[in-house]
């Protein structure tokens, strides 16, 4: 049986952070280095994937190395950083989030110690029980392990969990944990991948908020 309090845990790149624009702009800085393709935001999202050397080996049509994506990801990241300011939280993060009337946590798969004073600069920290990010130099890859260790530093079970996110990758992460998720179609993944999933499905933040509680209560 379900926990009679459910917790929220939200993505935060794609998702509570409008950052998609530059995700693609920093990730053809990673392919015009190797002289590969410049990816359209739309074939971007189509595309798109964890882990994230297989997105690139696709593009690329190349293989990519564990020493090759370490320095691929060094890549990325640098011309991520150059355009962080220019980024806003999704227009209704703060709604969403008041909505929730539970407890609510923040997982990312970008590095932790960057992560947590941006969240603080966006004046969000106080709505997380725990703020996680990725604590390994190299990202890329898949959230299940992060999302286990997560809730075991919250002392909350897997089975009392809704993830809202914008991946693929995040619903797995759920379902690894004995949770459920919600996909938000503003993010990083085509609409259509998420909706071909089965997993439930929002194009506003609000909205998924709307379906995490009900999926919650329908749990009980």
């Amino acid at each position: 049986m379900t926990p009679a309090h459910p917790h929220l845990v939200w993505d935060w790149n794609g998702t509570l952070l409008n950052d998609l624009s530059l995700v693609v702009s920093a990730t053809n800085v990673v392919f015009a280095s190797l002289g590969g393709p410049t990816v359209t935001l739309d074939e971007h999202r189509v595309r798109f994937r964890r882990p994230i050397a297989e997105y690139y080996a696709e593009v690329l049509g190349q293989a990519v190395d564990d020493d090759e994506f370490g320095r691929l990801d060094r890549i990325f990241h640098d011309a991520y950083r150059t355009g962080l300011t220019t980024c806003e939280l999704a227009a209704d993060a703060r709604t969403a989030m008041a909505a929730w009337p539970g407890s609510q946590s923040l997982l990312s798969m970008w590095f932790h110690e960057e992560l947590v004073p941006t969240v603080h600069t966006y004046g969000l920290t106080g709505h997380f029980a725990r703020v996680d990010g990725l604590r390994a130099t190299v990202g890329g890859g898949r959230k299940a392990e992060s999302l286990q260790l997560h809730l075991a530093e919250l002392g909350v079970d897997g089975a009392s969990v809704v993830l809202i996110g914008d991946s693929i990758d995040d619903a797995d992460a759920a379902l690894a944990v004995g949770g459920r998720a919600v996909l938000y179609t503003g993010g990083f993944t085509d609409p259509a991948r998420l909706r071909d999933s089965g997993h439930p499905v929002a194009d506003t933040l609000t909205d998924a908020v709307t379906l995490a509680r009900e999926i919650s209560s329908a749990g009980r």
